[in-house]
């Protein structure tokens, strides 16, 4: 068989090329003549001289690059070229593509542009940084070619009417060149470009100057950009540069004394590359695979890293160079240093003869018989032998590897293959792949993997240093082995990634989390049981900190302990420090701090709801009491108090309305409050700057409303609602005892009675708490007219149902305002009292909604059935509003409610209906 049709046969990339080519391929007898290695360019400035445009330019190059490859393949096959010779051939054409591509494209945007120049009105280069194997000039035959862009200096062009900056023209020059090469267009590509290596990787800019990539790599800089920076070298540009290059890399790649921390960084790269290799359909891969060519490029790389710092022979971007290097220094025998460069021959000539079948970037022996009789037909060998010969290859690389670069530690496989994910490098396949293989349906993993994707680009723009970002590169592989365990473990990463970006910059907080693995497991529960403490945690970080002893987390106090630990949070500050707003922060964590203790105990099912609303009621009392003396002292330090007050007997009240007011506070619930005083309003306070008695209760007003409602870096205490005052917004924040009570008597709206039945005092002394209970029991059993009460009831409950049902579709329900929900149950329950209390005045003794459905049990108005009916109906769609908040849903849910609700409406049409 001839030399010519030998190769066709082998490769059907050169069969194509011919046939569109039929001169690609020069033949001197069965010797393929090639180019000298500055023939590229001469050629390439030749032919780029005659394009006037981008269509001609690229069709020239992308031409060129099948002729060049052709031939290359041809005599490679043939083995009439030496590796070494057909490493620079490849790089010397990967060269002088980008060169003279960039060489065409920069007038053109000068012209449309400007130039960009320096501040001494010097014309400024793009630098092209090749990366890898390009940069060392050991390109393979079908590579892709990783690049870093950069510019000198920062500046602007010359245009004369609208110049840029610098850093857009150059970007524009890039992505210029970058389509140039890797369009692929009817002629093919000329090389695939990877621009991944650059600062911040994918999420980063396009271009950066020389000052922000040394900044980058001084700041930010990993242990793998160590290892990928050793091949660095800037294309095409002045040795002036590549010198500015080098220094600027130099300190970050190189350390100037024996660096054996570079052993532990490579071997866990190599650990993760080895997890990698351990994939299906990866475990025949001569790069990758055990005793690969990765790994005799491993070693080289770690001893330049390790020893480079102070063996500057070591400080090259060449394999050769390093393993000579190597020898001479007396690190490795030359007789390993042989092997290991045999053993490198002959996986790239194996990689090479892959890639030559059909142009394809793989380095995985085939498994058809069809492609495996080509090789052996380049080889001139049967397959076994083939086979046989790699393999042995491979175990002699590896053998030698596992001296220097030595096994994966424990650490290492401490998430095992979910590591792979943290890795910046990973193909979006390969990640999807590895969760799919810990047991995650592929949708899943296709979601799991955006979510973690995104959280890498956020660290690299957001993160906290190197030790951040390592704790970070531990912690996320942990969580997620844990959470791909859940059947909704998309859902629950989303929440768990939520928090870990409010904290991923307090490196602290990352630690505790990578440390202690109770914790861990403490903030996976919670967030996976809901979206509302998700939030919360995420907001005040400093929660977090109460994950470490779940025993501590899940202990509850009794319901009087409340007051105590309240004084025990305000005994901590500091003497220094006790300062308002030191208070503040005080309280506001300490209602955080408790409140997590009760959702804590209620997500794990110890707390029933009632029990759940009893604590967050109580804490929300002695929160009150805890802020109204606050604000007391405040202002009595600089106005003295009232005549006849004191700290124990202020003549002020807070009467609580609505949730509060009936024991069934949520853990978002904001407070209805009303202030009320009773006190004599004439004369001044007794300080030494007085004021008026009425002016002191309303500047005490408004300081518990300060103390409440102000925004510090914890957050807010609760929201205040203060509208169920008389008159609404329109009236004064404290209304005298007196004045409340004529309010009630004759001018409350029916609806504010309805109010009314669930308020109960809060704050005050026992004498005035009890004149509040007293009037609220009066006026609700007050005689009223039946039909009007029951006309008015029904108009206004109408009216917020228009306002603020929700719209539901088929299956929903709003469990809140929907037919047979919650707040019809809760106006029939008001409205019972303010028809019936008069007869029966126990109707108006308890503010809770199920102890007055017992009362009107009690009392006959309701059958034993129907009270028990309506209870189990409340409690089951308070038990759903619950979840609901939580989970942050709102209060529409799909839970079939049909019993509870047909029992509500059967009795608003018993006691309401026409």
């Amino acid at each position: 068989m001839k030399a010519a049709e030998r190769v066709t046969a082998i490769s059907e990339f050169i069969a194509r090329t011919v046939e569109q080519q039929p001169e690609a391929v020069s033949w001197q007898g069965d010797q393929v003549v090639l180019p000298e290695l500055s023939d590229y360019r001469d050629m390439l400035v030749e032919g780029l001289d005659e394009c006037e445009d981008e269509a001609a330019a690229h069709r020239l190059v992308r031409r060129l690059r099948q002729q060049w490859y052709a031939s290359l393949a041809a005599a490679d096959l043939l083995e009439q070229i030496a590796l070494k010779d057909m490493l620079a051939h490849i790089s010397a054409t990967a060269d002088a593509f980008i060169e003279q591509s960039l060489a065409w494209l920069y007038p053109r945007l000068c012209a449309r542009f400007g130039t960009p120049r320096d501040g001494e009105n010097n014309a400024l280069p793009l630098l092209v940084i090749g990366m890898g194997k390009l940069g060392g000039g050991e390109l393979n035959f079908s590579s892709d070619i990783d690049l870093i862009f950069c510019y000198p200096e920062q500046g602007e062009t010359d245009h004369a009417r609208k110049p840029i900056e610098n850093s857009v023209f150059f970007t524009r020059l890039a992505q210029a060149l970058v389509t140039m090469l890797d369009q692929t267009t009817g002629d093919g590509r000329v090389f695939r470009v990877d621009l991944r290596l650059r600062p911040f990787g994918q999420s980063g800019p396009v271009v950066a100057s020389l000052s922000a990539l040394e900044y980058y790599y001084q700041e930010q800089g990993r242990d793998w950009e160590r290892y990928a920076m050793v091949k660095a070298r800037i294309i095409g540009a002045g040795d002036n540069y590549q010198q500015e290059l080098s220094a600027l890399l130099r300190p970050f790649v190189y350390r100037r004394y024996i660096d054996f921390s570079a052993i532990d960084a490579l071997r866990k790269m190599k650990s993760l590359i080895t997890q990698e290799a351990r994939r299906k359909g990866v475990e025949r891969n001569i790069k990758l695979g055990a005793g690969g060519i990765r790994e005799i490029e491993f070693i080289a790389q770690a001893f330049q890293l390790i020893r480079g710092g102070q063996q500057r022979q070591l400080q090259t971007q060449s394999i050769y160079k390093a393993y000579a290097a190597i020898a001479e220094l007396g690190i490795l025998t030359q007789q390993t240093v042989d092997e290991l460069l045999d053993c490198y021959a002959k996986l790239r000539r194996m990689e090479h003869v892959l890639q030559q079948l059909n142009d394809e970037q793989t380095q995985t022996l085939p498994d058809d018989e069809q492609r495996q009789q080509r090789i052996s037909l380049a080889y001139q060998q049967p397959w076994s032998d083939i086979e046989n010969m790699i393999r042995c290859t491979m175990n002699c690389v590896h053998g030698h590897f596992k001296q220097v670069i030595g096994d994966p530690d424990a650490e290492d496989e401490e998430a095992g293959e979910l590591q792979l994910l943290w890795q910046d490098m990973i193909e979006d396949d390969t990640a999807v792949d590895v969760l799919i293989d810990v047991g995650l349906g592929k949708a899943t993993a296709q979601l799991v993997w955006q979510q973690v994707n995104q959280l890498r680009k956020d660290v690299r723009k957001r993160g906290s240093g190197p030790r951040g970002r390592k704790a970070m590169a531990r912690l996320v592989p942990l969580l997620l082995e844990r959470i791909v365990q859940f059947a909704d473990s998309d859902s629950v990463l989303e929440r768990v990634l939520h928090v870990l970006r409010k904290i991923m910059t307090r490196t602290a907080y990352v630690e505790l989390l990578v440390e202690n693995s109770g914790a861990r497991e403490q903030l996976i529960k919670l967030c996976r049981a809901s979206s509302w403490l998700t939030q919360q945690i995420a907001l005040y970080p400093l929660l977090l900190d109460e994950l470490i002893d779940p025993q501590h987390l899940y202990q509850l106090p009794q319901l009087t302990e409340y007051p105590q630990l309240l004084d025990e949070f305000m005994l901590r500050l500091p003497e220094q420090e006790i300062d308002l707003e030191a208070q503040m922060d005080a309280l506001r964590q300490a209602r955080q701090v408790l409140q997590l203790k009760v959702a804590a105990a209620d997500i794990s099912g110890a707390l029933p709801l009632m029990k759940v609303s009893d604590h967050l009621s109580y804490l929300a009392e002695a929160i009150i009491a805890k802020v109204v003396r606050l604000a007391w002292f405040q202002l009595v330090e600089k106005h003295g108090v009232p005549p006849q007050r004191d700290a124990d007997n202020m003549g002020f009240a807070v009467l609580a309305y609505g949730k509060l007011g009936g024991l069934e506070l949520g853990y978002g619930s904001d407070l209805d409050l009303v202030f009320i005083a009773d006190s004599d309003y004439e004369g001044e306070t007794g300080g030494t700057k007085p004021i008026e008695v009425q002016q002191f209760y309303l500047r005490l007003a408004q300081r518990i409303l300060h103390l409440f409602t102000t925004r510090t870096v914890i957050g807010t205490l609760y929201e205040v609602d203060m509208r169920l005052r008389p008159s609404g917004k329109a009236g004064l924040l404290v209304t005298r005892f007196d004045t409340f009570a004529s309010y009630l008597a004759e001018d409350a709206w029916t609806w504010e009675l309805q109010a009314l039945v669930r308020a109960r005092p809060v704050f005050g002394s026992p004498e005035l708490c009890q004149k509040l209970v007293d009037l609220r029991r009066q006026r609700l059993g007050a005689h009223r007219d039946s039909t009007a009460l029951k006309q008015q009831v029904i108009e206004m409950r109408e009216k917020m149902r228009d306002h603020l049902e929700a719209r539901v579709e088929a299956q929903e329900f709003d469990v809140k305002q929907g037919a047979g929900g919650i707040t019809d149950l809760e106006f029939l329950v008001q409205y019972l009292v303010l028809r019936f209390a008069p007869d029966y005045p126990d109707l108006a003794v308890y503010t809770d909604n199920i102890r007055i459905i017992e009362q009107a049990g009690h009392f006959g108005l309701l059958t034993e059935l129907q009270t028990e009916q309506l209870i189990s109906a409340y409690i089951a769609e308070r038990q759903v509003i619950h979840q609901l908040a939580l989970d942050d849903r709102g209060n529409v849910t799909r839970q079939d409610l049909a019993e509870h609700r047909h029992a509500v409406i059967t009795a608003w049409q018993a006691w309401l209906g026409d």
